[in-house]
């Protein structure tokens, strides 16, 4: 977080005053493996923390990395011709083996808005779809109604900035397992499922996935990457991330407040009083 001095006008008033304000720096990521030096995929805007896990994230959700597959090495760049602003600016991924596939071309950033908007058609965004995520277990519906709130309590860094999104895995017994928080959203989910790949969180397919913010296609595109059931959110989904859930054997759940949860697809994991809706 960084602190800055603001003006702050109430009803006329005028005082000045110092604020923190959340930060956001370009992070590059560098793949490479046996035979193949390691060069740059993508430099995506991010607030700093959990670097690695945001890397491992991108590269599941790029199709590089096979869920539950980690890498040989991951480690922060020095280079000597790197700046000290850029020491922790730049991680070097290594991999035992060549990438499942190349990660999607894309434009020099990714800024912190988007996740998928950089690349170059629509088709690179849809990797083949293996079978549907098995239904095989069933969240009680208020798991899923608290799931936001509960997430909301670890936004440390939100509550001193209110200008950061998080991102959540919950077990369908309501269990926060891991909690992460970034200026975009959709690294907040790359964190949080890069954890898993780094073998710092474990939790098993049949999960929660909380995401505070709409549910784009972004999001679920990672859902889909990291084999998570179920994805929660206080915003609505969009059509195409709809369409790809119900695809995928994912259930949806938007506008989830308190005692209110709108189930979009795969209804079969939600009971409540237990009963299937």
């Amino acid at each position: 977080m960084t602190r800055r001095t603001v003006q702050e006008i109430t009803s006329g008033a005028v005082r000045a005053r110092r604020d923190t304000v959340v930060t956001e720096e370009p992070m590059e990521i560098r793949l490479g493996w046996p035979g193949h030096e390691a060069t740059q995929v993508a430099v995506v805007m991010r607030t700093p923390g959990n670097d690695f896990e945001l890397a491992a994230g991108f590269l599941l959700a790029e199709g590089v990395l096979a869920p539950g597959t980690a890498p040989r090495t991951i480690a922060y760049c020095l280079d000597r011709g790197l700046s000290q602003e850029q020491l922790y600016n730049v991680v070097t991924v290594t991999l035992e083996e060549p990438p499942l596939r190349h990660p999607s071309s894309r434009s020099t950033s990714v800024s912190s808005a988007c996740g998928v908007c950089g690349t170059q058609s629509l088709d690179e965004v849809f990797t083949a779809l293996g079978e549907p995520v098995p239904v095989r277990d069933r969240a009680d519906v208020a798991v899923v109604t608290e799931a936001p709130e509960a997430l909301r309590r670890e936004q440390s860094i939100f509550e001193r900035t209110g200008a950061i999104h998080a991102a959540g895995i919950f077990t369908f017994d309501g269990e926060l397992v891991i909690a992460r928080e970034d200026i975009g959203r959709h690294n907040a989910v790359d964190k949080v499922l890069g954890a898993r790949q780094l073998g710092s969180a474990a939790y098993p397919d049949d999960s929660i996935l909380c995401a505070s913010g709409r549910i784009g296609f972004d999001i679920v595109a990672k859902a889909v990457a990291g084999r998570i059931a179920m994805i929660v959110a206080v915003g609505g989904p969009s059509s195409l991330a709809l369409n790809l859930a119900d695809r995928a054997g994912i259930t949806v759940c938007g506008f989830v407040r308190a005692g209110r949860s709108v189930v979009y697809t795969w209804p079969q994991r939600v009971s409540e009083a237990g009963g299937s809706l």
